[in-house]
């Protein structure tokens, strides 16, 4: 186990335009997942994992963050906020995070990333980096498509022999999975008050140094949430106890219904579905793999499949989506068959039967 105590950067900075509508009122790590924001199923685990101390490196919304989590007490942790003025790309938040700090030149400090869902061992992660002294350690996993991501290969010892980001013709299916291991001194290298991307820049500029950058390979859990299909199946995942978090408020099941929540008695809610707060779903919908954010509603025999809906959104009896994001206090008339890929922006009313599989609205 890691020596206390341990730290963190955890980076919250992007817009999450890939999940908008939703994060137009709040940032991606904010947004409600398996019954709590995002962000606490990674602090839970953090603290669970020896962290004791975090810094979030905020941009967008900053504000929102510090309002949610406080200081860190209810995780188990203390937490410290810095503020991006202008994206700084990820070393550059890292650094700026780092006046935060209270970690010696050669402690390990853990980054993580604010899109990731993630089961792997970070202790075990700290506990590689300590024996092998290194300067950096980056857990890795195995991808079905890794020229979707940065492809890290390895020597048989484990040390990283190079970093390359989304190449087309990709040397292994091993990958960056977004958690790293810094010794503190090499977050003091980084560049200030520019963007710097640390899969660009800092790590290519390790290897070639000769410093010791380590893999730590691990095939738990791994999801990035940022794209509303993946949003909704990590939510579902962790409802359905595929990978147990601290921060569930709930057994895990079939469903989770959260206070004040009413489902009728021959209404179908399943797939991991989480019915927000003071949400209604009527007699005899079918609510598959989905999530409803506070105060939504799903009106009798409506169908919601793989879909998000925001906080106050109605959905009419009758009405039928499949892989839908609809946003905040948005209205769906009887009759719509909304399909895969199609988002309904906050506000709008769509009438009876006024739109068919379309894409965006």
């Amino acid at each position: 186990m890691p020596r206390e105590p341990l730290e963190a950067i955890l980076l919250v900075g992007g817009q999450g335009t890939r999940l908008r509508p939703l994060t137009l009122s709040a940032p991606k790590p904010l947004l409600p997942t398996a019954g709590v924001p995002f962000l606490c199923h990674q602090l839970a685990r953090a603290a669970a994992s020896g962290i004791t101390h975090v810094v979030l490196a905020t941009s967008y919304r900053s504000e929102m963050f510090s309002e949610c989590l406080g200081d860190g007490s209810a995780f188990g942790l203390t937490i410290d906020y810095v503020h991006e003025e202008t994206p700084l790309g990820t070393a550059g938040g890292i650094r700026n995070a780092a006046s935060r700090l209270h970690a010696a030149a050669d402690d390990p400090v853990v980054v993580l990333n604010g899109d990731i869902l993630s089961g792997h061992d970070i202790a075990a992660q700290v506990d590689l980096h300590r024996k092998a002294d290194a300067a950096a350690t980056l857990h890795l996993t195995e991808v079905d498509d890794p020229a979707r991501f940065g492809c890290v290969p390895t020597d048989p010892a484990g040390r990283v022999t190079a970093f390359l980001e989304k190449t087309p013709d990709p040397v292994t299916n091993r990958v960056n999975a977004g958690c790293y291991v810094l010794a503190r001194r090499v977050i003091g290298r980084i560049p200030a008050g520019r963007p710097v991307s640390v899969e660009r820049e800092t790590f290519p500029a390790l290897i070639a140094a000769g410093e010791t950058v380590m893999g730590y390979p691990e095939s738990a859990y791994w999801l990035d949430v940022g794209t509303p299909e993946a949003f909704v199946r990590g939510s579902c995942d962790l409802v359905l106890g595929k990978l147990r978090s601290p921060a569930l408020p709930g057994r895990c099941g079939p469903a989770l219904l959260l206070d004040g929540a009413s489902v009728a008695e021959d209404a179908d809610v399943s797939g991991g579905s989480v019915v927000g707060a003071r949400s209604l779903v009527g007699a005899g919908a079918v609510v598959d793999a989905s999530v409803l954010f506070d105060e939504a509603k799903v009106g009798p025999k409506a169908v919601v499949r793989g879909s998000v809906l925001g906080r106050g959104a109605e959905i009419a009896g009758g009405a039928v989506l499949d892989g839908v994001v609809v946003g905040d206090g948005a209205f769906v008339g009887p009759g719509n068959e909304l399909a895969r890929g199609m988002r309904v922006w906050p506000g709008v009313r769509l009438g009876p039967t006024s739109v068919r599989f379309s894409s965006d609205v």
